[in-house]
């Protein structure tokens, strides 16, 4: 979730993609799709075998999957193959470009092609985090793929030690436990920073104790929606991981580590990351290790918390033969014995309550619980409109404007209300070049 580089390439997507035509396919046995990711390694592997199952399911359709980097190469990629009327059938963008891709005007609706081709997709049977924040009028706009969350990893021999079971349900306890578990002597430090922390620690803080990150329902109910964090908890929040790191509770990782490794090794108590760090921590964990939900505010009922990750997005100009295949493969992804696999190789959430019930029936998280967390904290409650995601537009360049802020604040340049009131400021002034630009689309 690296926003640095991202952060020039959102307002771009806008202009780049509309332009686009797709030029004619060759005629082949099978009718040929592309489909254009940003999954590398292990999980790039995983990606080829899903290609390969369907492939394999059905003799009409083939489908081709290309790496084209991370994130932001996926969405440079799409950009100029755009221009060069060379776009891919099926692109995989992530969360923070929904608004983007959504007001394009290069994108085909995924449900609507879907239905359109009677494919058995239950639409309503999607993981509610997870669909609201890719739906538009009701719609599902992509189709979600690897969707993610983060929660609270820890060491369960320090907080043994320290005489605790397990991390406290509210940051208030929490706190007094990592500073005992310092004073004890128990480890390095308390916790480690999370390198995306503004995801992490301050998104996902706002929804899980139902927060206001911006007006208009966090952007879903209008473009002239604005950020108002800098009025809520969230001020509490940096205030609290500011002292945290002041007094060497936590630690910012450097000399070669990351925030991971900092966990893993041992040398710090706790860690708030993705679920799907779950295939890492499990390879390189040199610790008794274990998760848990993250926590919340003292006094408060905590909310679901937001989902991170990727969908897969349809791209216009293409055969109507082609949007059969597209429409055949998306139907294969949602299938319950695809999701429960995906689930359990990746760490990522199962897309439908289907596949969740389907692995908790065969008593999967019996012998992996911390699996289980990531899905109960984020359908925990009925999502509210602080709580169900976020319709931001160029919502990477506004997530920079907050992260340089934020780092002010470690850095000791600025105090934290002024901080998250410059990234307002800074924020509100690009949510209102994103309205300009697309006004009366939304």
């Amino acid at each position: 979730m690296n926003t640095t580089k991202r952060a020039l390439l959102c307002g771009a997507l806008a202009f780049g993609l509309a332009a686009g035509t797709a030029g004619p396919v060759a005629a082949q046995q099978r009718v040929e799709i592309q489909f254009w990711h940003a999954m590398g390694g292990v999980l790039g592997e995983r990606v080829d075998e899903i290609v390969k199952r369907f492939n394999e399911s059905q003799t009409q359709y083939t489908v081709v999957a290309t790496n084209k980097g991370n994130y932001d190469e996926v969405i440079n990629g799409t950009i100029a193959a755009y221009r060069a009327r060379r776009q891919p059938h099926l692109t995989q963008i992530y969360e923070r470009g929904f608004m983007t891709m959504l007001l394009s005007d290069a994108i085909v609706p995924v449900q609507d092609l879907v239905t359109e081709r009677k494919k058995d997709v239950d639409w309503s049977d999607f993981v509610k985090p997870v669909a609201s924040y890719y739906q538009y009028k009701g719609k599902l706009m992509s189709m979600p793929f690897n969707s993610s969350t983060p929660i609270l990893w820890y060491n369960k021999e320090h907080f043994e030690k320290a005489g605790f079971a397990a991390p406290a349900d509210t940051w208030q306890e929490l706190e007094r436990q990592l500073y005992e578990i310092k004073r004890k002597g128990v480890s390095e430090c308390g916790s480690s920073l999370a390198a995306d922390y503004f995801w992490s620690l301050v998104e996902n803080y706002s929804a899980i104790n139902d927060q206001p990150f911006g007006t208009k329902a966090n952007g879903y109910d209008g473009l002239d929606t604005e950020f108002v964090y800098n009025k809520t908890l969230v001020v509490q929040q940096v205030t609290r991981l500011k002292k945290w790191v002041d007094d060497g509770v936590m630690q910012i990782a450097g000399q070669g580590l990351n925030p991971e490794q900092l966990y893993t090794s041992g040398r710090c108590s706790t860690f708030v990351a993705s679920t799907a760090a779950h295939g890492s921590v499990e390879r390189e964990a040199k610790i008794r290790w274990s998760a848990t939900y993250l926590p919340h505010e003292q006094g408060l009922t905590p909310r679901n918390s937001t989902i991170g990750g990727a969908t897969i997005w349809v791209l216009k100009g293409h055969k109507a033969e082609e949007y059969d295949a597209v429409a055949a493969f998306l139907a294969f992804l949602t299938s319950t014995d695809l999701q429960v696999w995906w689930h359990k190789v990746t760490g990522y959430v199962p897309i439908t309550n289907k596949a969740y019930e389907a692995a908790k029936k065969e008593g999967y998280y019996a012998s992996s619980p911390t699996r289980e967390i990531s899905i109960l904290q984020l359908s925990r409650g009925t999502p509210t409109p602080n709580s169900q995601g976020f319709h931001f537009g160029n919502f990477t360049q506004t997530t920079f404007a907050l992260r340089q802020e934020l780092e002010s604040v470690f850095a000791n340049q600025k105090p934290p209300q002024q901080a998250l009131d410059d990234a307002v400021r800074r924020g509100n002034e690009i949510l209102r070049q994103f309205e300009k630009l697309n006004a009366g689309k939304y």
